[in-house]
């Protein structure tokens, strides 16, 4: 993806910026084996053979397998004595991907989230209750620290607990909710069951992000909540949250200039400006653990340009689905956040569960959709008529047949973390 092509005017000075960027960091790495013998492969052998974007771009991707192989620190471009904190991810797949930081890293992740925070108009006033998880897990502490730059007061309360939540939001006077949008639904839920008044709180910003969602499930947050919802983005790998963030025009997320992303194709060649695939992301500037052109799995689109906050530069739109939560179903791609805004625009409950299941040789879709109190006392031909409905707008939307099963309030277990929700049966029934 050329700058040349977005913004003609200061294509020699912007990309100039750029590549002397990219060249630090591509010199920063080559020390490093795996790089060195990569690069190696294709003529680059040392920083000034990027002469251009496009020779960037040849560079072969970074992937979380290539992390794993270098398990533990086997991709850290400092000696560890100039390494401050490790990060890692919970390693459910594997062997964890571990990620270091030098002070000066935990200084600049400081500062990107602080400013993205305060485009997002969270201020030195505010207090924040981060409810994402703290410990090896980067959103807690990236969060944490942001908002300490910015001068805010942190209530570092993690994940769960949700009584506990609540009744510090309320007695803190918390002004700002940091966490997963699948566990601030369930904090609203709790909120109106809990006997506080939603008047009692001061909340008015949520800072969401740590999973894919839809437009739909932010209108149902803010109007539960009474705030003004607004998404992150981030990954561990990259820096941690704050990789990019909305502003409140709500056109996308400004992502920092501390990283370069592209946009590629199911065959790892770049797409021009607009169209939708998978990011891509390299760090600039960072020390102890750059990263060159990983794939995140995360799909989007990219737009350059200016925004009306007075952000100029690259804009994500909100992360539609991950590569890896991709459902193929009798050949037909499916994604839970399709399902996810059918749900919503029927009148449902945003609690689902999508379950893959093999009858013969035939793969099978169950949608699990949660009622609420009032709706599981209807009449049941009502309840059919709602069902019958849905399972049409599905089936509209993904273009294969799929089973709608109602279930009870409150029965699709509740997330105080990332949401789960897929349950695929079929490699288990071999």
């Amino acid at each position: 993806m050329d700058i040349a092509d977005k913004v003609p005017n200061e294509t020699d000075r912007l990309e100039e910026q750029l590549l002397k960027n990219l060249r630090t960091t591509v010199e920063r790495v080559l020390p490093i084996p795996h790089y060195q013998e990569s690069y190696r492969e294709i003529g680059i052998t040392q920083a000034e053979d990027i002469k251009s974007i496009k020779d960037f771009q040849r560079l072969p991707l970074t992937t979380k397998e290539d992390l794993r192989k270098n398990y533990p620190f086997g991709l850290f471009a400092e000696p560890m004595e100039n390494i401050v904190r490790l990060h890692a991810s919970s390693g459910t797949t594997g062997k964890p991907t571990v990620v270091g930081y030098t002070r000066q890293d935990i200084n600049l992740w400081a500062k990107i989230v602080a400013n993205e925070l305060e485009r997002a108009g969270v201020t030195k006033k505010d207090v924040v209750q981060i409810a994402y998880g703290y410990g090896l897990f980067t959103g807690g502490m990236g969060l944490h620290y942001g908002c300490e730059e910015l001068g805010a007061i942190v209530v570092p309360i993690s994940g769960g607990n949700t009584a506990r939540q609540l009744m510090l939001m309320r007695d803190f006077g918390t002004t700002v909710l940091a966490c997963t949008p699948s566990y601030a639904l369930y904090l609203a839920e709790s909120l109106e069951e809990s006997g506080i008044s939603r008047d009692e709180l001061k909340l008015k910003i949520g800072i969401f992000g740590a999973e894919p969602w839809t437009e739909g499930m932010r209108e149902e947050i803010e109007a539960r909540l009474g705030i003004k919802a607004f998404d992150i983005y981030g990954l561990s790998e990259i820096m941690g949250p704050g990789v990019a963030l909305e502003c409140p025009a709500h056109r996308g997320l400004h992502i920092d200039e501390h990283f370069y992303p592209e946009i590629l194709d199911e065959e790892g060649n770049p797409l021009p400006n607009g169209e939708r695939g998978e990011l891509v992301i390299t760090s600039i500037e960072k020390e102890g653990f750059p990263v060159l052109r990983y794939r995140t799995k995360d799909l989007t689109t990219l737009h350059y340009g200016p925004c009306s906050c007075g952000h100029f530069g690259w804009t994500m739109e909100r992360v539609s689905a991950r590569v890896d939560d991709m459902l193929i179903i009798r050949g037909v791609n499916v994604f839970p956040s399709q399902v996810e805004e059918a749900i919503l625009l029927e009148g449902f409950e945003p609690h689902y569960l999508l379950v893959v299941y093999r009858v013969g040789n035939l793969d099978q879709l169950e949608v699990q959709v949660e009622v609420n109190e009032t709706t599981f006392f209807d009449e049941v031909r009502e309840l059919e008529g709602r069902q019958d409905k849905l399972k049409k707008r599905i089936e509209d939307v993904l273009g294969i047949s799929v089973r709608i099963r109602l279930v009870e309030p409150k029965s699709i277990p509740r997330s105080e973390g990332k949401a789960i929700r897929v349950i695929d049966k079929r490699n288990k029934e071999g």
